[in-house]
């Protein structure tokens, strides 16, 4: 693995650590991570592929103590159109990455330690400090993100345990490179869980420093374990939007369950990949209608706000009756009744209600 950078900013990171959880000995001074599919075996001294967990004196040190970005942000722009619409989510999110997206919109956060140019900060916060914010706030879900959340989720899981406490929904928004052991460490406290599936191309992901297989893999663990999971994906001109890479990751989807939302969002020239143009909102209704033929219940093209037709509402599947209509990220109308269809009775797959306490 990587010997860790040296600089003022990475020993102030390094103060913000302490032991975790999400981890093996192997014996011979070396550690297996698996926070994260990549399972990196760290040696002594050396980080993982993420730059944020580090081996140290036999044990491995994960980030805590501190938010290197917190924002109050509506629900739907995680984005959850299933889960308390119309609700606000405070989001959190640390540094550091175990992807390289070369489109990152986040990538002041997530490239922190392997990009010289995101510059970013910390503020030191604990637990009850971001869970009293979001009260304070009015927010109804805290949502772990702006970096990879798996790879600082024993930091998540204290979080959540006080949310949980105190009534709020917990939530990942997560590229989903999981592994069965973080899953079942996050599992008990996780409400929400969206995945970014970014390609459906075994190649494309090496690009982007990950592998497809884990992405499926969390997909279906988050679905058989019954933890609401929503899936994003990014259509690139020229890049992942040909009809056959399409048809594949929902089919793939629908045969995980027709219930699982699929969210196709628009590109926007960013960071490193300029190049590609932005996402006409006829490719998107494209796609969307690609989901739908392949089985999808729900699909839903996004960031192009008035420009999709019926495919920012959701839609009762069978009757047809329009349940949440949206622009954007902001709910115009919403006729739910305790989470059915107010025409035909018929139940709406999602997380309508706040926990009980």
């Amino acid at each position: 693995m990587n010997n860790p950078s040296t600089s003022p900013f990475r020993d102030r990171l390094l103060e913000q650590t302490r032991p975790g959880e999400l981890f093996r000995d192997l014996g011979g001074a070396v550690l297996e991570c698996y926070a994260c599919g990549h399972r990196c075996r760290i040696k002594e001294g050396s980080d993982g592929i993420c730059r944020v967990r580090v081996h140290r004196n036999g044990t491995l040190l994960v980030p805590w103590g501190y938010v290197g970005a917190l924002q109050l942000d509506p629900v739907e722009k995680k984005p959850f159109f299933h889960a308390m619409p119309g609700t606000t989510a405070l989001s959190f999110g640390m540094l550091g990455c175990d992807y390289h997206c070369a489109y990152c919109q986040n990538w002041l956060t997530s490239q922190a330690l392997r990009d010289p140019a995101a510059e970013s900060s910390l503020e030191l916060m604990d637990p009850s400090g971001i869970v009293a914010t979001a009260l304070a706030r009015g927010a109804k879900i805290v949502t772990s993100t702006y970096n990879e959340p798996l790879i600082t989720s024993e930091w998540a899981v204290a979080v959540f345990r006080e949310a949980r406490s105190a009534g709020l929904l917990t939530s990942y928004v997560s590229n989903g490179n999981g592994t069965e052991e973080v899953l079942a460490y996050l599992l008990p406290w996780l409400d929400l869980f969206k995945v970014d599936l970014k390609s459906f191309d075994e190649k494309r992901y090496r690009t982007l420093g990950g592998r497809l297989g884990p992405v499926l893999e969390t997909i279906r663990y988050l679905h058989e374990h019954a933890v609401w999971l929503e899936v994003v994906t990014l259509v690139i001109p020229g890049w992942n939007d040909s009809e056959a890479e399409l048809r594949s990751a929902a089919k793939f989807l629908a045969s995980v369950s027709p219930d699982i939302p699929w969210h196709v969002t628009a590109f926007h020239p960013d960071y490193k990949m300029l190049e590609p143009e932005r996402t006409a909102s006829a490719s998107l209704r494209k796609a969307a209608s690609i989901g739908t033929q392949e089985g999808l219940r729900y699909v839903y093209a996004g960031n192009l706000p008035g420009s999709v037709g019926r495919h920012e509402h959701t839609v009762c599947h069978r009757c047809g009756t329009t349940l949440i209509e949206r622009r954007g990220f902001q709910v115009l109308s919403n006729t739910l009744v305790d989470g059915r269809c107010p025409s035909c009775g018929e139940a709406l797959p999602g997380v309508w209600t706040p926990p009980s306490l």
